[in-house]
């Protein structure tokens, strides 16, 4: 009499399947894709609105120099809070090994006039040639009429 044996054991498929893996990476990445040019303005302001904005391409380099004025009146070199007297020097030291003298401000659309013309007068005092300043452009209806 012979036993009856059976080799189920030896046919078990044991692949790993990545799908799932890779689905939750592209996810993942997609996020960051999203969220990396959101980090890049560490201060939170609300620029003022225009009509004829121009779009500053080096105002979004990592290397690019911006000083931001809030809306209750501190000064930020990048994410750093700096005093206006501080901002002159600073700005002077960062620009010391370039060519391109450029700093892009960005200032609150309720932030206090004078405060923002004091952080003007010291990025000037830092020796910037170019100063740009960051705005939005204002969304205009095509279909409303004026009389």
């Amino acid at each position: 009499m012979a036993m009856a044996k059976r080799d189920e054991g030896s046919k078990v498929n044991s692949n790993i399947n990545v799908t799932p893996m890779v689905d939750v990476m592209l996810v993942l990445l997609i996020i960051f894709m999203v969220i990396t040019p959101m980090l890049n303005n560490k201060v939170n302001v609300d620029l003022a609105k225009t009509d004829s904005a121009v779009v500053m391409e080096d105002a979004n380099k990592e290397d690019a120099i911006t000083v931001a004025v809030t809306r209750d009146g501190r000064t930020f070199l990048g994410a750093d809070q700096i005093t206006i007297d501080d901002l002159g020097p600073k700005i002077s030291a960062k620009l010391e090994n370039r060519t391109n003298k450029e700093v892009y401000m960005r200032a609150d659309a309720r932030a206090n006039y004078g405060k923002v013309m004091d952080a003007v007068d010291g990025i000037r005092a830092g020796g910037v040639s170019q100063l740009g300043l960051l705005t939005e452009k204002r969304e205009t209806d095509e279909n409303v009429t004026t009389k």
